[in-house]
């Protein structure tokens, strides 16, 4: 299959994307996207540059990394599927309003329109607070596939939702399939 796997900034969570990345393509054609901040972002869990070369090493294919390439390369490609990995609250909420103003989500935008399959792989702080809106604004979305999620540290982030990375490959063949893989809440 082709893919797109779009990083947004949930960066703590980067190591756990790169695993899942390294798990797909090696049955999958994948091509990478970053958001902008992903791309600029030096933090604690890393330099933004070695994520670049290590997504770079990965694929093996340069990395859409701007709305422009975003628009002239996803629309035309008709990725079998295209996952959001891992996909901040700040991202979800845009998707679930339609805004489209960074290479994710005009990623996302665009393999919508084509209506094929979008996975998300929720990592955020607020899910159970700020963002349980969205969450289920965009439950309700055709084409839209969420990975099993459920609270990391009930005890010290009480509102904090991360998917199963693990479960990722399992979750894309059941959105091939046009179903969202069960249960859906861990």
């Amino acid at each position: 299959m082709k893919l797109i796997y779009c990083m947004t900034g949930s960066f703590c969570n980067h190591s756990r994307a790169l695993k899942a990345l390294s798990v797909l393509t090696t049955e999958h054609d994948v091509t990478a996207a970053m958001s902008e901040i992903v791309v600029k972002t030096d933090t604690r869990f890393g330099r933004a540059a070695n994520l670049i070369e290590n997504v770079k090493a990965i694929t093996g294919k340069e990395i859409i990394t701007s709305i422009k390439q975003a628009e002239e390369t996803v629309t035309p490609m008709k990725a079998d599927a295209l996952i959001v990995s891992p996909c901040t609250g700040n991202t979800l909420a845009k998707l679930a309003q339609g805004i489209t103003d960074t290479a994710a989500t005009m990623c996302v935008k665009c393999q919508l329109r084509n209506r094929l399959p979008v996975v998300i792989a929720l990592a955020t702080n607020d899910g159970l607070s700020a963002n349980l809106f969205n969450i289920a604004m965009t439950l309700e979305k055709k084409h839209i596939y969420f990975v099993p999620f459920g609270q990391d540290s009930p005890d010290g982030k009480p509102t904090s939702l991360i998917c199963d990375f693990d479960r990722l490959p399992e979750t894309l063949n059941a959105a091939i399939s046009g179903r969202q893989l069960q249960p859906i809440l861990l």
